[in-house]
């Protein structure tokens, strides 16, 4: 042993370093090598090696003081004997381990002087360090020959360097403390187990000495650490039973093994003939023991974890849960007579429930039973599965909770621990029978008329139980109604397919939160006839983390009479008196128009939702009445006076009444009459009123009037320039105008010449009533144009009434204005102006004429030869190579005109 391992020893300042000494040593063991290299004759056999100077004090003439080696196996070796001859270069023999040992003079020492020596020499005997090998060779000299280190002892202390000396003398002193303390003649060691329950318990150990090391091991049991065996020093350690599996009882044994160097009385000796004994630490000693608990009975505790076989249970199946059996806690499942030992299981299904019960250890009050289920568990730990007895009857979450209730075990119930019950609404114990959405629907309009916007209001349920919830929202449900547009004209049949030939209108979407009642976006119903609705619930149009839920696709029926809307066809009934004016007791006539029916109004009887078609039309005739103001379409009908009513079948014709007795209008007042045409409606055809303010449909009655001679002529003024004011000037004559007439002036134009009729557009110039209260002139006004042209007027005399006396006409003599433009104003038109229109004349017009005339020759020599000039220059120049433009054309035509005209 080292001394960097002996804190307690004082190895003061060394003579020689550690290193320097391995290298002496080295060197020795070297040379040692190449002497036997030399020769066998000089050195004596392997069997028999001479010991050697170790680390040590002194040399080969005074002696040392320290350790020697054995070079037979190496060990660092004490003299015994000091006055006996140096082993130096002696064959040594060796080691045999010895448990006594005599002195040089025949005494015997005893076995804790020997323990003592055996102890010193394992824990520094094989120092390097000569402050400690001289120690160790100091106490085997006062223990093994204590007179001869009486009388020789000063001499080998004197070898020890005078400052070294304090400290190998401390060093002796230690180990003559500690052998004294430490040294054991009898090594030992105890162990004791004692189980605290079934598993948990404590093992001791015991060693003596402490310095002893081994270790324990397990049966049955294992260390916190998980080890079975594990060295341990002196102490208490926590132990856990293993016991075999399936084992009903059982019991955890020990044992241990320690040794130590140093330990008991012995020492390993060495001898060399005719020289000092050589002495070495002996074999280590060793101790060992075993213990066991007592009997333990043993139980273990069983625990159900399942799965459900499906997560989703269709309507009609069987609910199958799936079990795994297992132990939890120390223990295995028991085994007697090589058979498992048979417990009974009770599983109990509890719902429905609207969404996933939470959580709880136990079972809520009031939870709904589905089912209940026995299982015998037969086979110890492993998988089961229930029986499917129970069957999915409604929509819902189930969830399973298991039992083992040990009073309800017999003669097994020893041995396992305590009841097992499962937890209520784990989601992996949980069935969800998903629900199966469906709506009724009604349309909200029964009736509408073509370019109606219609909705439809849906009632939606879950058909086969619960509404299935989410974290406590119920799950949308997207429902897709199409709105169809029934072929023909007569309502539906209810069937289960759309017919191909049904044109669809729209489609829209209700999402619904839940059940209830819930209105569609409105859809347009474009033209007449049936339109129905037909709604429907897709798997495939539904948002997919939902899906798993809503148990199938659902669709409703078409034709159902309460999801049909009639768009009543828009019917149409024109009529035109043929004589507006009637005299008193006189007979008018009228042509009545029918159109819009279908063409088979009149022919349906009606199903039994949908009435049977009217097939009559009347048509009343109101009057008389004083003014034909009071025919207004707000004109209250109820209390008008009414001369005659007819009646025409409701169909699409064309009827003329007023010819027979039969259907005869023959008022006998003066008045207004209108005729008005109803229509009440029926289910597949709107009601239809005509106006009272239909011109077409009235007639008059007139009183026996005293005689009108009116007539109106106008003295438009001829000529005007761009941009100045200009009227018209219009005289009455005649005689009985009726009271409160007036006038009214209309300007059309500028045009370049006369328009054709109907081509004329509007009067760009109306002027106020200008009232007329006998013969006369009467000014329309002053208006002015932005350009040159003929500008046409006409006057229409009215009565208070606004009825039409007399009335002028587009070009009529005197009613045209010329409007030119100003001189050196560029022409405002690239057009000729057209001729001027014959007007009515005055004193002055011959004198202004000749003279126009006059001008308009000189002008035109003059226009002429400037014209025939520039023809002629252009066409030498451009000898045609540039077409000529409209306007070159139409004054070539002129001067070509002109030309003859003076060549004649």
């Amino acid at each position: 042993m080292s001394d960097q391992t002996l804190p307690a020893l004082d190895t003061g300042p060394a003579p020689v370093p550690e290193r320097r000494a391995r290298e002496i040593w080295q060197f020795v063991g070297l040379l040692l090598v190449l002497l036997l290299g030399i020769g066998g004759t000089v050195l004596p056999s392997p069997s028999a090696q001479a010991a050697s100077a170790g680390p040590a004090y002194g040399n080969q003439s005074d002696g040392y003081l320290g350790a020697l080696v054995a070079e037979s196996d190496g060990k660092l070796v004490y003299c015994l004997d000091i006055l006996s001859p140096s082993p130096l270069g002696q064959p040594t023999s060796g080691p045999t381990t010895v448990t006594q040992l005599d002195t040089v003079n025949g005494h015997r020492l005893s076995d804790e002087t020997l323990a003592r020596l055996n102890y010193v020499m394992a824990r520094w005997g094989d120092s390097t360090n000569p402050q400690v090998t001289a120690a160790v060779q100091l106490y085997v000299w006062t223990i093994v020959d204590p007179g001869a280190y009486a009388e020789k002892g000063g001499y080998y202390i004197g070898l020890i360097p005078e400052g070294e000396r304090a400290t190998v003398m401390a060093n002796l002193a230690t180990m003559e403390a500690e052998a004294e303390a430490n040294a054991t003649v009898s090594p030992k060691v105890t162990l004791a187990v004692q189980m605290r329950d079934q598993y948990n318990g404590t093992l001791t150990v015991g060693v003596e000495p402490a310095s002893m090391s081994g270790t324990a091991t397990l049966t049955n049991a294992r260390f916190a650490d998980g080890s079975t065996s594990k060295a341990l020093p002196p102490g208490n350690y926590a132990i856990t039973g293993t016991p075999p599996s399936g084992a009903p009882a059982y019991k955890v044994g020990a044992s241990a093994s320690y040794a130590g160097a140093g330990l008991g009385s012995r020492v390993n000796l060495y001898a060399t003939p005719g020289a000092q004994r050589l002495m070495a630490a002996g074999t280590p000693g060793a101790a060992t023991a075993t213990a066991e608990s007592p009997l333990i009975e043993l139980d273990f505790q069983p625990v159900i974890g399942t799965q459900v076989a499906a997560r989703y249970v269709e309507e009609g199946d069987a609910f199958v849960d799936q079990l795994a059996v297992e132990t939890t806690g120390p223990g295995d499942w028991i085994v007697i007579d090589g058979a498992p030992v048979e417990l009974s299981a009770r599983g109990t299904l509890y719902g429905p429930f609207a969404e996933q019960p939470q959580e709880s250890e136990t079972v809520p009050e009031g939870a709904p039973i589905a089912g209940t289920e026995t299982l015998v568990l037969d086979h110890g730990a492993g998988p089961y599965h229930s029986s499917g007895e129970t069957v999915a009857e409604e929509s819902g979450f189930y969830t399973w909770v298991w039992e083992i209730d040990k009073d309800e075990q017999g003669a097994n119930a020893k041995y396992i621990r305590e009841s097992f019950r499962d937890w209520f609404g784990r989601v992996s114990e949980t069935h969800v029978v998903p629900f199966q959405p469906v709506a009724e629907s009604k349309s909200d309009a029964r009736l509408a008329v073509p370019g109606d916007m219609v909705t439809d209001t849906i009632t939606v349920e879950s058909s086969n139980g619960e509404w299935l919830q989410i974290d406590g929202v119920p799950i949308p449900v997207t429902f897709t109604g199409t709105a169809y547009q029934v072929p023909g004209t007569l309502p539906p049949a209810e069937q289960a397919e759309v017919p191909e030939n049904a044109t669809a209108l729209g489609t829209v979407e209700v999402v619904a939160n839940a059940p209830g009642v819930y209105t569609s976006p409105p859809v347009e119903f474009p033209g007449p006839g049936f339109v129905t609705w037909v709604w429907e619930m897709r798997l495939d149009q539904q948002p997919e983390q939902y899906r798993d839920y809503i148990a199938a696709d659902w669709t409703d029926q078409y034709g159902i009479p309460v999801e049909t809307t009639s768009v009543r066809h828009p019917v149409k009934i024109t009529s035109e008196v043929k004589e507006y004016n009637v005299h008193v007791s006189g007979r008018a006539f009228d042509d009545i128009v029918v159109s819009g029916f279908p063409d088979d109004h009149g022919d349906f009887t009606g199903d039994g939702y949908w009435g049977a078609d009217r097939d009559v039309i009347e048509h009343t005739v109101y009057g008389p009445f004083e003014s034909d103001e009071q025919l207004t379409d707000d004109l209250d009908l109820g209390s008008a006076p009414v001369l005659t009513k007819l009646t025409t079948p409701a169909r699409n014709a064309t009827y003329r009444v007023g010819f027979t007795d039969a259907d005869r209008i023959q008022p006998t007042e003066p008045g207004f009459y209108v005729v008005v045409s109803v229509f009440e409606g029926d289910d597949r055809v709107q009601p239809f009123r005509s106006s009272p303010a239909d011109v077409l449909e009235r007639f008059y009655v007139p009183k026996p009037p005293p005689g009108v001679e009116v007539r109106v002529s106008t003295k438009a003024q001829p000529e005007a320039w761009v941009g100045d004011p200009f009227s018209d000037t219009a005289v009455v004559e005649g005689k009985n105008l009726p009271d409160g007439s007036y006038l009214v002036f209309r300007a059309f134009g500028p045009y370049a010449a006369q328009p054709a009729k109907d081509a004329e557009g509007g009067p760009f110039f109306t002027s106020e009533k200008i009232p007329v209260d006998g013969p006369g002139e009467y000014q329309s006004g002053a208006t002015t144009v932005d350009r040159a042209g003929l500008v046409f007027w006409v006057e229409t005399l009215y009565t208070k009434e606004g009825e039409v006396l007399a009335e002028g006409y587009l070009g009529a003599p005197g009613e045209t204005t010329v409007v030119k433009d100003k001189p050196g104003t560029p022409p405002s038109s690239p057009e000729h102006p057209g001729s001027l229109a014959t007007t009515g004349s005055t004193d002055w017009v011959l004198p202004a004429g000749i003279a126009a005339v006059v001008l308009l020759t000189s002008g035109g020599v003059l226009l002429f030869g400037r014209r025939l000039a520039q023809r002629r220059a252009g066409a030498e120049q451009n000898d045609g190579a540039q077409e000529p433009t409209e306007r070159d054309r139409d004054d070539g035509e002129a001067l070509d005109g002109l030309d003859e005209l003076f060549e004649e």
